[in-house]
């Protein structure tokens, strides 16, 4: 079996013998099942973006006038702030001029002041293409106006230098060309570049908005959910929309792997079969890397002052099976400093010197300090401060 595995010639004739038995689908339901879920279900209007109500009642209103300012939208991560854009974009334009009037650089294209002074200010400089060639049904659904827009994702990411050269392109061609900047933080944008623009700042999605979004892919997709699934999704990800469908995504295909497949031409039935698979908490837990409650205990547990001799033996013990379980760090003390802090029965006093012990260790972390030493020394010093040390 290796040897046929290894041999090329197999593997060509295996390949064309499971591409002559599958059925013919389309090609769009295909690409459908294969795009991630984030793009899969993206906003297409104004009216799917959740929860940022007061930005697209601003957005909605400019899109009826048909004239836009600069914009620079700014907020966590996973709260629709592309999303939004490339939907007005599209409520402006339509599927025809789309392509034409849109330019869209991401932070992983070059952001340097070359590509400011070439690429940018070519498209911001080339005249419009007119749209009179366009159907008087198609000008009444899509208003598209006389200007083409700019999208700088992750904004923030460009160096001073190109951010200085924007401001006279963004002058220059506001005639014809709208500028889009979007940022997670505002502050590294230089002040004579958000002056030009109206700001719009997207905050984190609260749980409702989210538990929406997440129930109703759940629906489409044909998910069976656990109770608590929804609220799990909503904490591990933190205020991220698009991290959480991600994890969604990720349990599905989980549940759905261990499945036998059907060597049957009845696709749908097994698609109907790999979806009867139950999403559980704790698988939520596991692709997000949540360390599970019991884990936390042990490690509380040994953490209590002990009345006779150290409790270096206890915590030593713990820390070592975390470590061998492959737990992440960050995330271990992420959750303990939760646990402390919100814990009622430890003193105010004591949890000032408690966050100076996280906030050193998230430090040392950062610079790329052994975890698990890292770990053993936040836990000793914990163990010490509750021990009145």
């Amino acid at each position: 079996m290796a040897a046929n595995f290894f041999s090329n010639k197999a593997r060509a004739a295996a390949a064309a013998s499971g591409t002559s038995k599958q059925k013919p689908t389309d090609g769009k339901e295909e690409q459908g099942r294969q795009q991630p879920w984030v793009e899969k279900y993206r906003p297409k209007t104004l009216d799917d973006v959740a929860a940022q109500d007061h930005t697209t009642k601003v957005l909605r209103r400019t899109l009826q006038a048909s004239n836009l300012p600069h914009m620079l939208f700014y907020g966590p991560p996973g709260t629709g702030k592309t999303s939004t854009i490339l939907a007005l974009a599209k409520s402006l334009f339509g599927p025809t001029l789309y392509r034409s009037r849109i330019l869209e650089l991401n932070a992983s294209d070059e952001r340097g002041i070359g590509i400011v002074r070439d690429k940018i200010k070519n498209f911001a400089r080339a005249q419009l293409s007119h749209s009179t060639g366009m159907g008087a049904e198609y000008l009444a659904k899509y208003p598209c106006p006389p200007f083409k827009i700019i999208i700088l994702d992750e904004a923030d990411s460009m160096t001073q230098d190109a951010q200085s050269a924007l401001r006279r392109t963004m002058e220059q061609y506001s005639r014809i060309t709208r500028f889009c900047l979007v940022c997670n933080y505002v502050t590294r944008i230089i002040e004579p570049l958000a002056s030009r623009c109206s700001k719009f700042r997207f905050k984190a999605l609260d749980n409702t908005a989210a538990g929406d979004r997440l129930v109703q892919i759940a629906k489409l997709e044909t998910l069976r959910l656990e109770e608590g699934v929804v609220d799990k999704l909503i904490s591990c990800s933190e205020g991220d929309l698009r991290r959480a469908i991600t994890y969604l995504q990720s349990a599905a295909k989980l549940v759905g792997a261990g499945r036998v497949e059907k060597k049957d031409d009845d696709e749908d039935t097994e698609m109907a079969d790999g979806s009867s698979e139950l999403i559980t908490v704790r698988t939520i837990e596991e692709i997000a890397g949540v360390v599970p409650e019991s884990v936390l205990d042990d490690l509380t547990r040994a953490l209590q002052p002990m009345k006779v001799g150290s409790s270096y033996d206890a915590v030593s013990k713990v820390v070592t099976d975390i470590i061998a379980d492959g737990w992440s760090a960050s995330q271990l003390l992420l959750q303990l400093y939760r646990r402390m802090i919100y814990n009622d029965a430890i003193p105010d006093i004591q949890k000032n010197k408690i966050v100076t012990v996280f906030s050193e260790m998230d430090r040392r972390l950062v610079d790329g300090a052994d975890e698990h030493l890292t770990i053993l020394d936040v836990a000793l010093k914990l163990s010490g401060i509750l021990g009145g040390a």
